[in-house]
């Protein structure tokens, strides 16, 4: 019989969802990171290798791939957004189910899974409940330049590539919106807590 509770995150980048993350990592929850995940994909060797022919020999930088061109050249349109995703996740989610049993195996029984692209990964499926967060184009386009450091261009077009906020909507269990307050934030989240 499962034990445990697994909230899946996830959102268009720049919605917020660190904010998110640490108000359920106060309340207990461990938290598996898509992103560090994605992080230790990247280093497997049959994956460095497939993005190196699908993206280019010269992203290899002193034996790492240069992320940042990576998404530049990935980010550039659906098609390569849609070959890096099919060379990432099955590592990611290998990766995932190994941090899931461990955590498990521990004795720990509520888990949070920060992934902006779950349903891509079709991670959805084993989580008990999903929470989506959304931010205004304006505001998230405004943070992801912050955060990535750069320009509006490129973060409208990792805007362009990814799901849609309706699709979010649609197929989330909880849908936060994050244009506002972070204390407002933090009371929907306390009433969403609540309620799983």
């Amino acid at each position: 019989m499962k034990n445990y509770k697994l909230i899946g995150l996830t959102g268009r980048t720049g919605s917020g969802k660190s904010v998110v993350r640490g108000f359920f990592e106060k309340n207990g929850y461990k938290v598996i990171d898509a992103d560090t995940l994605a992080r230790r994909a990247i280093e497997n060797r049959i994956v460095k290798g497939d993005i190196l022919a699908a993206f280019g020999v010269d992203l290899l930088k002193d034996g790492e791939i240069d992320r940042k061109e990576l998404a530049k050249r990935a980010f550039s349109g659906s098609a390569g957004v849609n070959t890096l995703n099919a060379i990432m996740h099955p590592m990611i989610v290998f990766i995932f189910l190994g941090q899931l049993r461990e955590l498990v195996d521990n004795g720990e029984t509520k888990i949070l899974f920060d992934a902006p692209q779950l349903f891509e990964a079709k991670l959805d499926t084993i989580c008990d409940y999903i929470i989506a967060v959304a931010a205004e184009d304006s505001l998230r386009i405004e943070r992801i330049m912050k955060r990535d450091n750069i320009s509006r261009k490129m973060a409208e077009q990792r805007l362009s590539v990814q799901l849609s906020d309706s699709f979010f909507r649609e197929n989330s269990d909880f849908y936060l919106e994050n244009n506002n307050s972070e204390i407002e934030l933090k009371t929907n989240l306390e009433k969403l807590l609540s309620q799983i």
